[in-house]
């Protein structure tokens, strides 16, 4: 158990760091902080919930989440990586024994109310940008459903939602096989964590972007998105010049633009990577810098 723990932790902070420190467009990394929310603040919040994260394996995923949230919320005062989280503890939570493949649909099928109740409770304290309000089982009360049943009504507006929903297809299936493809494309593990992100990004858009700013700014970075792939990144010049275009895009109207779903979304292919034995972090590539206390908020 202590060997499963140690090995879940250490995925947890490798896909964080990886996350965070390879330079996806329109996300925050190093050299692109926002002006609100910088690099070590995410590093410092991925520090902050590794050991919940590492113990929730025979722990309620609500309680997961609620008690990384409280964790992180000791060392910034804002929300870094609620989206992440939502994603990894249900995936943490599965005996080290089992793929992932093979477990989670136990896991999702064993939530309860009182996990909804718990991940309304933590995303009521993060205080995510963009949440809106929905006509039944709405974040602002107290659920009445499993937390599953709840996942399953935002499904259709929320991609982190839909995990949940349909057994975390885009993370476990999708998500792969666009990582085996990164892997095909380039040798560099950042280069391939953004190719991971401009294909969840031109085949989704961005959950956080549609909700902050609407489907019409989602599909149009969806469409930029698109195009840099097609230009051939990372190996041709025109494909260069159509990523800093999306990146400038994605980061203009005060970083109103953010995907932060894509960076969740991405987070955590990388976590089941990671913890299945599909990638080994290149350790000189992702050295974490300092992490001093930044303010602001991110997602």
């Amino acid at each position: 158990m202590i060997a499963a723990s140690v090995h879940v932790r250490t995925c947890w902070l490798q896909a964080c760091r990886m996350e965070v420190l390879s330079p996806k467009p329109g996300n925050v990394s190093p050299g692109r902080d926002f002006a609100d929310a910088s690099t070590a603040d995410f590093l410092r919040s991925a520090e902050a919930a590794a050991d919940v994260i590492a113990a929730a394996v025979g722990q309620p995923v609500g309680r997961t989440v609620l008690q990384s949230v409280r964790a992180v919320r000791t060392v910034v005062s804002h929300n870094t990586n609620l989206g992440i989280i939502l994603l990894i503890a249900p995936l943490a939570a599965v005996p080290l024994r089992q793929t992932l493949e093979a477990g989670i649909q136990s896991v999702l099928s064993s939530l309860t109310v009182q996990d909804s109740c718990d991940v309304y409770a933590a995303i009521r304290l993060a205080a995510p940008g963009g949440l809106g309000r929905s006509e039944d089982q709405d974040v602002s009360a107290e659920p009445t459903q499993d937390l599953r049943a709840c996942m399953r009504l935002a499904a259709e507006r929320d991609l982190i939602a839909a995990q949940y929903a349909d057994g975390f297809r885009v993370v476990l299936q999708t998500g792969a096989e666009w990582l085996q493809e990164a892997k095909e494309r380039t040798l560099v593990q950042s280069q391939q964590v953004v190719w991971v992100a401009l294909r969840l990004l031109a085949e989704f858009g961005d959950s956080l972007i549609a909700r902050k700013s609407g489907q019409q700014q989602s599909a149009m970075a969806a469409a930029l998105a698109e195009r840099v792939l097609r230009a051939g990144w990372p190996a041709a010049a025109d494909a260069v010049t159509a990523l800093a275009e999306l990146d400038a895009f994605l980061r203009s109207d005060g970083n109103r633009l953010n995907p932060g779903t894509t960076a969740d979304l991405t987070a955590a292919i990388l976590f089941a990577a990671l913890r299945d034995g599909r990638m080994v972090m290149d350790e000189t590539l992702f050295a974490a810098p300092d992490c001093h206390p930044a303010g602001g908020r991110s997602r």
